[in-house]
């Protein structure tokens, strides 16, 4: 995948769980752990905002693109 996700690394960094993040954010455990894992096809910039607002971070300390374009199988 293009873009990877640090989510984790911030949590670390900020003494956060994901299960504190999770009830800040309200998003369920399992879509936190799928967004962190980078198998997420998308995530609302709503969501973004929150993760963002409560960790106290940068969009671009979660989500680094690594300068490659990847076409999704459903553009082929």
């Amino acid at each position: 995948m293009a873009i990877r996700v640090h989510l984790e690394k911030v949590l670390k960094e900020r003494g956060m769980t994901s299960k504190e993040l999770c009830a800040l954010v309200g998003i369920t455990e399992a879509n936190l752990s799928i967004l962190r894992s980078g198998k997420a096809k998308g995530v609302r910039f709503g969501t973004i905002n929150k993760i963002c607002y409560y960790l106290q971070c940068d969009v671009g300390d979660i989500l680094h693109f690594n300068g490659v374009l990847e076409e999704d199988e459903e553009d082929e």
